[in-house]
């Protein structure tokens, strides 16, 4: 049986799609969406350089490209009845509050400073591969790093109340 060095790469891209979108099954969409770009593009990854690198400017293009999808549909009048939804909620496992705690501040940072604070301290890329994945500078990897940080310790340090009050609502309720 063949190896492909691609499978290697399969576990820090669900681990990365999982804290990017907050959401197991979007995260294997995600993984998923990769894949297939990167089985559909293998011929422009050039031999001998960082395929786990390749893979997760793949993976970035694709979450963008997504979230500008959900964007227009939401602008186009896309919504949702939480009625027709409510059955498919389902309340947080009891002892996992810090870890929630922890995915609801970093789903509430902006995109890109999440995505590079993601990157570097959850895949442990350079601020280097960073830029290169992102498309931006090192100096605005390093920036909104910075600020990512800052607003993570903020959020996380914000009693629950605050939080929940400031928390944009994710759904809303249609009569």
């Amino acid at each position: 049986m063949t190896h492909f060095p691609l499978t290697d790469h399969i576990p820090s891209l669900r681990r990365y799609a999982r804290a990017l979108t907050g959401d197991a099954w979007m995260a294997d969409d995600l993984v998923q969406d990769t894949l297939e770009r990167a089985c559909s593009k293998w011929r422009l990854w050039v031999a001998g350089s960082d395929l786990r690198a390749w893979l997760f400017t793949l993976m970035h293009n694709v979450f963008i490209n997504q979230v500008r999808r959900s964007m227009r549909q939401a602008a186009a009048g896309a919504t949702v009845n939480v009625d027709d939804v409510e059955n498919e909620l389902a309340a947080p496992e009891a002892g996992t509050a810090q870890s929630l705690d922890l995915q609801r501040c970093l789903l509430r940072l902006p995109e890109d400073q999440r995505i590079v604070l993601l990157l570097v301290s959850l895949e442990d890329l350079t601020y280097e591969e960073v830029a290169k994945i992102t498309g931006v500078p090192v100096g605005t990897v390093m920036s909104r790093l910075s600020r990512a940080r800052s607003r993570l310790r903020e959020l996380m340090d914000a009693p629950a109340s605050a939080q929940a009050a400031n928390a944009p609502a994710q759904l809303r309720r249609l009569k």
